[in-house]
């Protein structure tokens, strides 16, 4: 959990696709965890609530880690949207045929850490 990067949660194999949840990532990168979690409880995309849970485990994670943080005191040093396995499903055509359809998944990872200076 705590190592000198921060304090991380990981959570796998979410069914969005990465190319839509990286812009809702590169909103809240290098804010305040309350700032962020502000910012993605008010936006509509799936993704928003996605890394809303796994940025309120990272939180966790570090308040639990290290007793003396505030939450106020954490902000998002780095979040990652990884591609994940995607699963492949037959799409039937017209005329006999058959496409196929991908269902993307994603992985997300959230570092947090205290600033430094204050």
């Amino acid at each position: 959990m705590a190592d000198k990067n921060g304090y991380r949660a990981t959570t796998k194999f979410l069914i969005a696709s990465p190319t839509k949840v990286r812009p809702v990532a590169n909103v809240i990168k290098g804010k305040t965890c309350s700032e962020a979690m502000a910012i993605l409880e008010n936006m509509p995309q799936k993704g928003a609530q996605l890394i809303y849970g796994t940025l309120k485990s990272a939180t966790s994670n570090a308040l639990y880690a290290n007793k003396k943080l505030d939450e106020d005191m954490l902000y998002v040093k780095e979040i990652r949207i990884d591609e994940g396995p995607r699963l492949k499903r037959v799409w039937f055509r017209g005329k006999g045929r058959a496409d196929m359809l991908l269902r993307r998944m994603c992985h997300i990872s959230v570092v947090v850490d205290e600033k430094a200076g204050e």
